[in-house]
């Protein structure tokens, strides 16, 4: 069955395209995906911290499933990938020797280029940062790099650039960064540059994902 006019409005070519504090109702916590407004009084779990639609404050308990089937969804919405995107990373974890797969999968995300930008700080959202990136306003290693899922590595430096670093969504995403820089990262304000100092541990990431909840949810 084709999908409805209503479906088609809030998904695009796998994307969610509606409004986001919908997402951050039904996952029933903040998942910041608007930036700044998150951290006021107008974020919708602040105002009505109930999942959306008229059933929402009456649905039942949930099954060992439903709470796996959750717990991926809101590690695709909080780093904005799509479920075949996400799929490969947990492939790509998967197959990785000698490490956790959850704990694997998370990093694989952290490394993601748009998540980098906005760890740094030069973007006020992971949305934000992803359309930076697209619009080739960032640079790995003096190249330029236009996919927001490009997977960083040890070593690499991420810059704005030159002609970027004065555009008003670089500058004022630096001036109210008021977050902590992760320690796997090190960052330049000044010349608005990154560098990966080293990969990032389970402890480094704040995610509030139960990631062995999305291997279960993979395994069944």
């Amino acid at each position: 069955m084709p999908p409805t006019e209503a479906e088609e409005s809030v998904s695009y070519m796998g994307r969610h395209i509606g409004p986001v504090c919908r997402l951050c109702r039904r996952e029933g916590e903040k998942l910041y995906l608007k930036g700044y407004r998150c951290t006021t009084n107008k974020c919708a779990i602040e105002r009505r911290n109930v999942p959306p639609g008229q059933h929402g404050q009456t649905r039942k308990k949930a099954t060992d499933y439903a709470l796996q089937l959750r717990e991926k969804q809101k590690a695709k919405r909080i780093y904005g990938t799509r479920e075949g995107q996400f799929r490969n990373l947990f492939n790509d974890a998967v197959t990785k020797k000698g490490v956790i797969t959850g704990e694997h999968l998370l990093q694989l995300l952290e490394r993601r280029l748009d998540n980098v930008v906005y760890r740094l700080g030069m973007a006020a959202s992971r949305s934000e940062a992803r359309q930076l990136v697209t619009h080739r306003h960032f640079r790995v290693n003096s190249q330029r790099v236009n996919v927001p899922s490009y997977v960083v590595k040890t070593g690499d430096v991420v810059t704005a650039d030159e002609s970027s670093k004065t555009i008003q969504p670089i500058q004022s995403a630096v001036r109210s960064f008021s977050g902590r820089i992760p320690s796997w990262l090190e960052f330049d304000p000044t010349e608005l540059k990154g560098v990966i100092a080293r990969m990032p541990n389970r402890e480094d990431i704040d995610t509030q994902v139960q990631e062995q909840l999305i291997v279960e949810y993979y395994s069944r």
